[in-house]
């Protein structure tokens, strides 16, 4: 007897809307990721893409607990000598919400192939607006917040 694995047309992927109003950052990430990998289904394989896809809308009314939104600060380096970047979350916040979200949802997921495969069924948007009405989500409600 060999085990079965799930393959191409077989993965059945649902579309998901979560709406981030009054969430915390790290638990809707961390929620997020989860059905990214194919975690929620009872077809997850480690090794293989069986997530759903995820649409966040209402990214810029998320919350962090603690002190984060003023000491936490986000790094990049350019690549040139001296070139590295810093910027506070409150002005990163100010200026784009929806990468904040993005980052820490794709932060959690696997740094390999696999995963920027998982992370390009990631969709965040500001506001409530979205452009994936063809197909058909389904709004997903989280935890309370």
């Amino acid at each position: 007897m060999s085990t079965r694995f799930p393959s191409g047309p077989e993965i059945a992927r649902k579309w998901f809307v979560v709406d981030a109003n009054g969430h915390t950052l790290g638990r809707l990430a961390s929620r997020v990721a989860r059905i990214l990998a194919g975690k929620e289904s009872a077809s997850y394989t480690p090794f293989l893409d069986t997530g759903d896809h995820v649409i966040v809308i209402n990214c810029e009314k998320i919350k962090v607990t603690g002190m984060k939104s003023e000491q936490k600060v986000y790094r990049h380096y350019t690549g040139f000598p001296g070139g590295l970047r810093e910027e506070d979350f409150r002005k990163r916040f100010d200026r784009k919400p929806d990468l904040i979200v993005q980052e820490a949802i794709l932060g959690m997921l696997p740094k390999n192939k696999l995963g920027r495969a998982m992370g390009k069924k990631l969709k965040v948007y500001k506001g409530d607006k979205h452009e994936h009405q063809a197909q058909k989500p389904e709004p997903l409600a989280l935890a309370s917040h």
